[in-house]
């Protein structure tokens, strides 16, 4: 397939990037070819804004002082896109020209949609589970998409927006520091009747948890227990109860601490930082909302 310019200038690729410099040469293949890019920087200390501008001197670098967020560092790029379409991609993941092409015209074949996005796949080439329906409706059941489908949640890790589909919506809520933000923008827009559509015939490769690198990986790995506890919390609080998310947590803290407990035996340094940040994070929710 050849890559049309004229289809690639219809979007703008927004990547969020923190302690990422270690990804940006695989974008080289997608970002060369694309007019319109914004990097979105979470105070990088390894030189990532830097080595972006270097890499595409046609792109918008973003460069946060502070750690805004993902959501929030997202939202800050979406302010500023003039393009009908928005493509957010993860540094850490893949996707070609071609495949960027492909996924701009499916979205163009089905005008109603906000929302489409690609199958991923993992490292290792297997597809990756990245869609279903609301959790908090009922869950997925049945094979895997084999056309474009109408799904209720997608993978935050690539996502191409119908920028006019937000206009009342909105992106991002920045009360997710970081995860369950796609979740909630997913369930927001499933609940506007909004049409979220996977392309399965599209592939773009998810290389997960592969875009911080930094010079602390256990301080990395607190940070995603940490945040992760608290977001899923929020999530509980936001589309259901407090009640509800308060016995989630309780729940939560049992099998923390008993994780906690076996990879301090077994001696897993990273699991074990992540383990002791989602405790502290379980913590911290409880005094952040008074309870």
């Amino acid at each position: 397939m050849n890559i049309n310019l004229q289809d690639l200038r219809q979007v703008t690729v927004v990547m969020v990037t923190h302690h990422s410099v270690h990804c940006l040469a695989n974008q080289n293949r997608l970002l060369a070819h694309c007019p319109h890019v914004i990097i979105s920087d979470n105070a990088s200390n390894d030189n990532t804004p830097t080595t972006a501008k270097a890499l595409w001197p046609h792109a918008v670098v973003l460069p946060h002082s502070l750690n805004l967020g993902f959501g929030a560092a997202n939202n800050r790029a979406l302010a500023i896109v003039s393009t009908p379409f928005a493509f957010l991609l993860n540094p850490d993941c893949t996707i070609t020209p071609e495949a960027l092409v492909a996924l701009i015209s499916a979205a163009n074949d089905m005008p109603e949609a906000a929302l489409v996005a690609p199958q991923l796949l993992g490292a290792n080439g297997k597809l990756e589970l990245n869609y279903r329906w609301p959790k908090t409706l009922w869950p997925s059941t049945g094979p895997g998409a084999n056309g474009p489908t109408c799904v209720g949640f997608v993978c935050g890790a690539a996502m191409l927006f119908r920028i006019e589909k937000f206009a009342s919506l909105g992106f991002f809520d920045e009360t997710f520091f970081l995860y369950y933000e796609d979740d909630d923008l997913c369930l927001r827009l499933f609940n506007a009747h909004l049409p979220i559509v996977l392309a399965p015939g599209v592939q773009a490769v998810h290389g997960s948890r592969g875009s911080v690198k930094g010079h602390s990986p256990l301080k990395s790995e607190f940070t995603r227990g940490y945040y992760h506890a608290q977001s899923k919390l929020s999530f509980e609080k936001k589309h259901g109860t407090l009640q509800v998310a308060l016995q989630q947590r309780r729940r939560l803290l049992v099998s923390t601490s008993l994780a906690l407990f076996f990879r301090a035996l077994l001696f897993s340094p990273k699991r074990l930082a992540r383990m002791w940040g989602r405790l502290r994070g379980l913590m911290e929710w409880a005094v952040l909302h008074g309870h």
